[in-house]
C-alpha cells in the first residue's frame, strides 16, 4: 500500500484532485459573491418595497375595500396584511439570506426590523407602524428568499469532475508505459532480456521505448560477450599454459636453450591473447572527436603495413582517431592474413557528409552466410586458432565493436573479381 502511495501515478492523481478541489471551491465562492448574493440583495429590497407599498395602500383605501385587498395581495403575491394580533409570536424560523430580507426592511422602514415567526407554521411577520396603525405582515420566505443556482453549481462540479477524470487518464497513459520500463529496466538489471516495450503512444514516450529496447539489446549482447569472452580466454590460454608447465618441468630435469626459446614463445602468445582481449573489452567505450586530415592517417597505417601506391585527396573528419585507427588497422591485417599481403588494396572516398574507407583483397572470401558471423568474437572460418592461420578470431570483433561505439559502419561483401572488400564508413 505505501509502495502504490509513493508512486508516481498516486501522486499526481492526489494533486490533480486538491488543485481541482480548491479550483471548484474558487469557482462556487466566485459565483456566490458576485451572483447570488447580488441577487438576494436585489430580491430583499423588491420584496420590502412590496410590502412597506402594500402598507401604504392598506391605510389609504376605505375599511370596506381593505379585506378585498388583503385577499388580493395573499393570492397574487403571497402576503398576508393584517391589522389584528397574527397569534402568538416566535423568533422567525431561520431561512437563506433572512439577513439581507431584515436589512432592506429595516431601511425601508426607518427602525430595525426583526422577523419572527408563528408555531406550526412556516411564515416570518414583522410589523409595520404605518398611518397611526400597527400593521402585521407576513410571507413565506420559501417564495421570496433567493435559492442558489443549482444548474450554475452542478455545471461547474461536472466539468470540474469530468475534467479530473480526463486528467487521470491522461496521466495513466503516461505513467503506465514507465511503469513497465521500470519493471523491463529491473529484468535487465537482472542479466534477463525481457519483452520489448511497445513503441507507441505520444512522441516522448514511443522515442522512451525504442531508446529502451535498443540499451536492452546492447546490455544483452555485452553480456554475451562477456561470456564469449571469457570462454575464450579460458580455452585459449590453457594450451600456451600446458605447453609452459611442461618445458618447466623438463629444464627441471635437463636444461636446453631450445625449451627455454618455446617458453618464451608460448608466453609471447599468451600475452598476444590478453592484449587481444583487453582490447575488445575497451571498445565499449566511445573515444573523444578530434579534426585531423584521414587522408595523412592512412598513409601512416599504409607505411606501416608495408602497403604501397597510397594516395588520397585532404578529408578531414572529426572522430576518434585512435579507434579509427585500429580498425583500418585490423581490416588491412586480415586482408594480408587471408589475401595475401602483395594483394591489399586501400582506397578514400571523402564525400560532402561521410568517409568511406575500403579495404579490398584478393583471397577466397567468405560464403555469404557467414560475413556477418565473422563479426563474432571467436568466430573463425577455419577450427584452429594458430597464428599462422589466422589469430584467436578477435579482430573483427573489435573492428565491429569499435564502429559501434562511435556510431561508425562497417560492411563486408565479397567482390565480385573474387576476394573481400571491407567497406568502413564515417560520418563527418
Amino acid at each position: 500500500m505505501a509502495r502504490i502511495a509513493s508512486s508516481l501515478y498516486a501522486r499526481t492523481a492526489l494533486t490533480l484532485a486538491i488543485a481541482f478541489v480548491v479550483f471548484q471551491a474558487a469557482a462556487f465562492a466566485a459565483v456566490y459573491r458576485t451572483l447570488i448574493i447580488p441577487l438576494a440583495e436585489r430580491s430583499a429590497d423588491d420584496l420590502a418595497g412590496l410590502i412597506v407599498l402594500s402598507a401604504q395602500t392598506w391605510v389609504e383605501l376605505p375599511p370596506q375595500t381593505r379585506a378585498a385587498f388583503e385577499r388580493e395581495l395573499a393570492d397574487r403575491h403571497g402576503l398576508r396584511l393584517t391589522a389584528g394580533d397574527p397569534g402568538a409570536v416566535a423568533d422567525a424560523p431561520q431561512f437563506a439570506f433572512r439577513a439581507q430580507i431584515e436589512a432592506a426592511l429595516s431601511r425601508r422602514v426607518g427602525v430595525p426590523v426583526k422577523l419572527r415567526g408563528v408555531p406550526a407554521t412556516r411564515a416570518a411577520w414583522l410589523d409595520i407602524p404605518t398611518g397611526g396603525h400597527a400593521l402585521q405582515v407576513g410571507f413565506y420566505p420559501a417564495r421570496y428568499a433567493v435559492k442558489p443556482p443549482l444548474a450554475a453549481i452542478a455545471v461547474i462540479a461536472v466539468g470540474a469532475l469530468l475534467s479530473l477524470l480526463t486528467a487521470l487518464l491522461l496521466v495513466r497513459r503516461i505513467t503506465l508505459p514507465l511503469a513497465r520500463a521500470a519493471r523491463a529496466a529491473r529484468q535487465v538489471g537482472a542479466g534477463q532480456l525481457p519483452e520489448p516495450l511497445p513503441e507507441t503512444g505520444p512522441a516522448e514516450v514511443a522515442e522512451l521505448a525504442r531508446r529502451f529496447n535498443t540499451m536492452a539489446t546492447e546490455v544483452r549482447e555485452l553480456l554475451d560477450n562477456r561470456t564469449t569472452l571469457l570462454a575464450g580466454i579460458s580455452h585459449d590460454l590453457r594450451t600456451p599454459m600446458t605447453r609452459l608447465q611442461l618445458h618447466l618441468e623438463m629444464l627441471r630435469d635437463a636444461p636446453s636453450p631450445t625449451r627455454i626459446d618455446r617458453a618464451v614463445a608460448d608466453l609471447a602468445d599468451m600475452n598476444r591473447l590478453i592484449t587481444g582481449y583487453l582490447e575488445l573489452a575497451r571498445t565499449t567505450q566511445a573515444e573523444a572527436r578530434t579534426r585531423f586530415d584521414l587522408a595523412v592517417l592512412l598513409e601512416e597505417i599504409a607505411i606501416d603495413a608495408g602497403l604501397s601506391g597510397f594516395s588520397a585527396a585532404p578529408c578531414t573528419v572529426e572522430a576518434g582517431r585512435l579507434a579509427l585507427r585500429q580498425i583500418v588497422w585490423n581490416l588491412i591485417q586480415n586482408a594480408q592474413r587471408y589475401g595475401g599481403a602483395a594483394t591489399v588494396e586501400l582506397e578514400l572516398e571523402c564525400a560532402e557528409r561521410e568517409a568511406r574507407v575500403t579495404v579490398r583483397d584478393a583471397g577466397p572470401g567468405i560464403p555469404e552466410d557467414q560475413l556477418e558471423k565473422v563479426f563474432r568474437p571467436f568466430y573463425r572460418l577455419e577450427a584452429s586458432r594458430s597464428e599462422a592461420t589466422g589469430g584467436s578470431g578477435l579482430g573483427l570483433a573489435i573492428v565491429r565493436q569499435l564502429a559501434a561505439t562511435n556510431g561508425w559502419k562497417v560492411s563486408l561483401a565479397n567482390r565480385r573479381t573474387g576476394g573481400l572488400e571491407a567497406v568502413f564508413e564515417i560520418r563527418r
